[in-house]
Parts: C-alpha cells; sequence; structure tokens
C-alpha cells in the first residue's frame, strides 16, 4: 500500500496528458498552426529567463554579502534596496521601469554626453548625448525588470546561506590569517552556494513563469503570442491549453532537475 500511494500519479496523469497534446500538436491542424505560431514566443521566453536570472543572481549575490556586511551604509542600502522589491508587485515593477526608470536613465544619459562635450571630453555629437529612448527595446526594459525583482529575493536566498555557515569558520579562517575577503571567497562562499542551489532553482522556475507579465509590454513572449492568437481565431480553449502545456512542460523539465541536484547534494553530504 506504501508503494502505491508514494507512485506518483499526478506525474502520470500529467504525461497521458503532455502525450495527448503533442500528438494533436502533430495531427490536428488547429494544434499544430498554434504551436508553430507559439515557437518564437516559446524562445523569447527562454531568452528573457535566462539573461534575466543571470543578471539576478549577480545582484542577488552582491546585495547578500552587503546584508551581511557590517558596514551600517552598504548594510542599509541593500536592506533598503530588498525590502522595497519585495514589497512591490513584479508586474508594477515591469511597469514603472518600462515607463519611469527607463527614460529618466536616458536623460541623465544625454545630460551626461551634453556636459562632457561642452568639457570638450568627448564631441559635440557623442552617442551619450545622441541616445534615445526607442533605442532601449521593451524586452530590454522587461529583463532589467525581472532582474532587479528577483535580485532582492536572491539576495535573501544568499544572506540565508551565508548565516547558516556557522561563525566559528570565519573566526577559524580569520586566526589563519585570511582577510575577511580571502575567508568569504575560499570558506564560507562555496559552502553556502552549496546550500542555495535548490532554492536559486525554485526560484528559476518561477522567473520562468513570471516572465509571462512582460506580455504587458508587448514583447511577444508565449503569452503574448497566444492572446494575438486567440484574438484573430477566437479559438480560446484550444490556444490557452497550448500555452498552458508549454509553460507547464518547462517548468515540470526545471522541477524534475532541482529535485535531482537536491538529492545529489544530499548524497555528497
Amino acid at each position: 500500500m506504501k508503494t502505491v500511494s508514494k507512485f506518483p500519479w499526478w506525474f502520470l496523469v500529467i504525461a497521458l496528458v503532455g502525450l495527448f497534446l503533442f500528438y494533436s500538436f502533430y495531427n490536428d491542424q488547429t494544434y499544430a498552426e498554434i504551436f508553430a505560431f507559439l515557437k518564437e514566443g516559446v524562445l523569447t521566453t527562454i531568452k528573457v529567463t535566462l539573461i534575466a536570472y543571470a543578471i539576478a543572481v549577480t545582484v542577488g549575490l552582491l546585495t547578500g554579502l552587503a546584508r551581511v556586511s557590517k558596514n551600517p551604509i552598504v548594510y542599509n542600502i541593500a536592506t533598503l534596496y530588498v525590502q522595497v522589491m519585495r514589497g512591490v508587485p513584479i508586474l508594477v515593477t515591469i511597469l514603472y521601469t518600462a515607463f519611469v526608470v527607463t527614460p529618466w536613465a536616458i536623460t541623465l544619459i544625454n545630460n551626461l554626453g551634453v556636459w562632457l562635450a561642452e568639457a570638450g571630453v568627448l564631441p559635440a555629437d557623442n552617442p551619450l548625448a545622441a541616445l534615445q529612448i526607442r533605442a532601449v527595446d521593451f524586452v530590454t526594459r522587461a529583463i532589467i525588470a525581472l532582474a532587479i525583482s528577483y535580485g532582492a529575493f536572491s539576495a535573501e536566498i544568499f544572506r540565508a546561506g551565508i548565516e547558516s555557515i556557522g561563525r566559528g569558520q570565519m573566526e577559524a579562517a580569520r586566526s589563519l590569517g585570511m582577510s575577511y575577503l580571502q575567508a568569504m571567497r575560499y570558506i564560507i562562499l562555496p559552502q553556502a552556494v552549496r546550500r542555495v542551489l535548490p532554492p536559486l532553482g525554485n526560484d528559476f522556475i518561477a522567473m520562468l513563469k513570471e516572465s509571462s507579465l512582460v506580455s504587458a509590454l508587448g514583447v511577444r513572449d508565449i503569452t503574448q503570442l497566444g492572446k494575438l492568437y486567440a484574438s484573430s481565431s477566437f479559438r480560446y480553449l484550444e490556444t490557452y491549453t497550448a500555452v498552458a502545456f508549454l509553460y507547464l512542460t518547462m517548468t515540470i523539465i526545471l522541477s524534475l532537475g532541482v529535485k535531482a541536484m537536491e538529492k545529489r547534494l544530499k548524497t555528497d553530504e
């Protein structure tokens, strides 16, 4: 009975539905057309997620280190960033970044270019002064917004991982003559990273799903293309079934990867 109760029946159901949909993609003309229309969106979704998460992890690591810093200025700046970004909905962050932060940043860059030109450092028609808001497309704005949002979540994961390492290891490293940065690099971070890999993997899965929000900017991801196809063909059932299935397939594959990584880490320990 225990073996039967632990059998992943949920996965079997999803697999059977997936096989049916794959069969439909290749044999049903409607689903085949939908899938062909959504292929571009799959590539865009993967691109946005990978680039944004790479930036988010980098920002999260630096912010996490700042969150455990004894420097009050560094600590408070990092804490302010984390608290603000974790308290603002991701959709609001995307819209704010796209329509407020980006134009403001371009204006600042233009002013810098003009100032450098007036100072004789750069020519009058330098790229900084000539940069236009339209030069920053909405895909780039969406990537920046997702990276800023998930950088705060990654920062807390890194902070928790660093603080989970016993203080005695830092003290032992310092007693051996290591500086604070050397102790972090060679002693603390290698151990902390192993502990935070599963949560970071779960965050990556969450970002993949949250990337659907970039459709609010008109970015041609899976969700946006699904909306366009459904509104033009009125085949809402088939279209959104295909959209949901594509997201579900990617997240399940990633979830299985994260579980395998967790088992591997436990085995190594």
